[in-house]
């Protein structure tokens, strides 16, 4: 089965760039012009979306925080700003990846494959059924096989990263996970420095969705010097 790519970027010549790249790799792909079209073509059936941050009427940061109210599929953000703190705030938005203008298609493709790769055991049900492994503390379950989490018996929607690291952390509640640990073990890329800023996104976002307060976290702690572990 073929995996359907949407692509939300303004620039023509740079849609049809990567729709013709991808089309050749065995993909299905869908393209739109604007944040808004983007939006309406969104479905089940899309794995995963490449995304412009800068586009005229809604833009794609909006729009990543539009998808994100109904869709954990992955993100790509294409952008021409490669400032950190531009990094930052699109992931703060959602977006799962964050790759700067120009790019080599080579570089596009193996963003694209790690994130389908990462993302293929998302379980898209909204009721897990409990007939695999599951492991439990802090109120916490999480399913070992795809990505179901429970808190006080509720279901907690997390993405793909979000539950990745916290699967990683209940396996090892004892181990203190230093942002090199987190970053290879999530992304399976090369830790630099700037790559820090990026764990403590989605470590800020997970404990939003997770701590009772997530000032004051019980569940993820800090290790100051070292990284974070399980309380």
């Amino acid at each position: 089965m073929k995996n359907n790519i949407l692509i939300i970027e303004d620039d023509q010549d740079i849609r049809e760039g990567i729709r013709i790249l991808l089309e050749g790799e065995g993909f299905a792909v869908e393209e739109v012009s604007n944040g808004m079209e983007g939006l309406k073509k969104l479905s089940e059936r899309i794995n995963l979306v490449i995304l412009d941050i800068m586009m005229p009427g809604l833009s794609g940061l909006k729009t990543c925080e539009e998808i994100r109210k109904i869709s954990y599929v992955p993100i790509l953000f294409l952008t021409a700003k490669s400032k950190e703190s531009d990094k930052l705030i699109g992931l703060m938005a959602g977006a799962d990846d964050y790759l700067v203008k120009p790019f080599s298609y080579a570089e596009l493709f193996a963003r694209i494959k790690a994130l389908l790769r990462r993302h293929q055991e998302y379980d898209k049900e909204l009721h897990p059924v409990f007939t695999e492994d599951w492991i439990e503390k802090h109120g916490i379950r999480i399913n070992t096989t795809h990505n179901a989490v429970l808190l006080q018996d509720k279901e907690v929607r997390l993405t793909d990263i979000e539950y990745r690291i916290l699967l990683l952390m209940m396996r090892y509640p004892t181990k203190i996970f230093s942002f090199q640990n987190l970053y290879e073990s999530i992304w399976e890329e090369p830790f630099f420095s700037t790559s820090a800023n990026t764990i403590m996104v989605h470590i800020r976002n997970l404990r939003t969705k997770i701590e009772e307060n997530p000032q004051k976290p019980r569940i993820i702690q800090t290790v100051w010097g070292k990284g974070y572990r399980l309380g």
